[in-house]
């Protein structure tokens, strides 16, 4: 999912993670592998943010989905794999 501004700063003070800027060199890459999404990376790879349908929350919420796990120690080359739930739940903003 693309995130804009408020929601990228709401998951940043959620997840350990820095966002990959719209205009990053791998983006259009990451899009045509991906599908249109704001990324992440972390210490272990690439995430993104999906819708989680969670109606007990009181909030709009998304899952951290793993994509690519880091293949070298240097943290330079990622290593795609099946999307992966993380089980990490960010609110994004309270419901109406």
């Amino acid at each position: 999912m693309k995130l804009n501004s408020t929601q990228v700063k709401q998951t940043l003070n959620q997840f350990d993670a820095q966002v990959l800027p719209d205009d990053h060199p791998a983006v259009t890459q990451l899009n045509n592998l991906f599908g249109d999404h704001t990324f992440f990376l972390d210490r272990s790879g690439l995430k993104v943010l999906e819708p989680a349908d969670a109606p007990e929350m009181e909030a709009q919420t998304g899952e951290i989905v793993s994509l690519a796990d880091w293949s070298d120690a240097t943290l330079t080359s990622l290593k795609p794999h099946e999307p992966e739930l993380t089980g990490v739940v960010i609110v994004l903003e309270a419901k109406h």
